[in-house]
């Protein structure tokens, strides 16, 4: 089969097509799937950059999530069938392939359907969104209705889902972009009030929208100096959740005066620490996105669609910060 290979750490041209055996079935409880598309997310930039998560794994198969075809299940799987349609989110960290490739193989457990309205490419967007999404807004923060939440980059893969979740929830939304046309796509998506973070400070934006009180729920995307400020932005008693990990010398002070509820949000370790019950919860994250997809109240924006042999224009598109949504592999 065709797959795209990373054979060692560095910039996008390690990522080569290469013809490589098919994966076949070992197990009971796996399934083979045909990938109609894969996702291409941040994640995958930085292990092609920095290395993989698990030693003495090049080369490797990038790519978390996927959807395809079923086309063949193990003797213990009884449901599914060839020829059901699914979407997961599951190798591409160095241990097990990933979906840059024309043929998966992976637990039964770990498929879920695919939503029936959107095609392979939109539900190849999803799952690592999603589920970071609804597990920082809903496991972590606990959102509520009828309260204020600020979405870093609403733009992006994970922004523009949470925007869409938060309001789904009841939330009142803020969100910060940087460009008139990322301001006229939030808008589109829900959010009640678009922050231009390159013409205003957020901080005193946010103050401004909540006479002074800061956001219930701050959701983190961007990391760095965006983290440090947006504690001023968080309201006492209020949540600050982020994707990545705090500068070193981050002060704490005003974080702690305010009684801030600071949470970490990594979809990622149930995959790399092996956790079967939080992987369940994740299935069952996606089956209720499914639902919601297929009811009208979420959708996917995909910008742009890759052969598979693009695989290295889709991550420099990626680094180079112009991404509005999610971006696909077609196998």
């Amino acid at each position: 089969m065709k797959a795209i290979q990373m054979l060692a750490a560095g910039g996008p041209e390690v990522l080569q097509l290469a013809e490589v055996a098919e994966p076949a079935i070992d197990g009971a409880g796996q399934v083979k799937v045909r990938v109609h598309a894969a996702g291409v997310n941040p994640i995958d930039t930085k292990l092609r950059s920095r290395g993989l998560f698990f030693p003495d794994a090049l080369p490797a198969i990038l790519g978390l999530d996927g959807a395809g075809v079923i086309c063949e299940v193990g003797a213990g799987v009884n449901a599914f069938k060839p020829g059901d349609e699914v979407w997961y989110c599951n190798g591409g960290l160095g241990r097990e392939p990933g979906s840059y490739a024309e043929y998966v193989v992976l637990e039964a457990s770990l498929a879920r359907r695919k939503p029936k309205s959107i095609d392979f490419a939109e539900a190849a967007a999803g799952p690592l969104v999603l589920l970071t999404a609804w597990e920082g807004l809903f496991d972590r923060a606990a959102l509520q209705a009828g309260q204020t939440v600020l979405v870093h980059a609403g733009a992006g893969g994970v922004g523009h889902v949470a925007i869409q979740l938060a309001k789904w929830a009841g939330a009142r939304v803020v969100t910060t972009v940087g460009t008139a046309e990322k301001a006229a796509f939030v808008r589109a998506l829900g959010a009640d009030h678009v922050i231009d973070y390159r013409r205003e400070d957020f901080v005193e934006a946010i103050a401004k929208w909540t006479d002074g009180r800061g956001v219930d729920v701050c959701f983190d995307t961007v990391g760095g100096e965006t983290f440090t400020r947006s504690i001023d932005a968080t309201a006492h008693y209020g949540s600050l959740i982020t994707l990545l990990e705090p500068a070193a010398g981050t002060v704490w002070r005003e974080a702690r005066t305010r009684n801030l509820k600071i949470g970490f949000e990594l979809m990622l370790t149930p995959l790399m620490r092996d956790l079967p019950e939080a992987r369940a919860h994740q299935g069952e994250i996606l089956d209720r996105c499914a639902e919601l997809i297929d009811q009208g109240c979420l959708r996917l924006h995909v910008s742009h669609r890759y052969v598979l042999a693009e695989a290295a224009a889709a991550h420099t598109q990626i680094e180079g910060g112009r991404v509005q949504g999610k971006l696909v592999l077609l196998p």
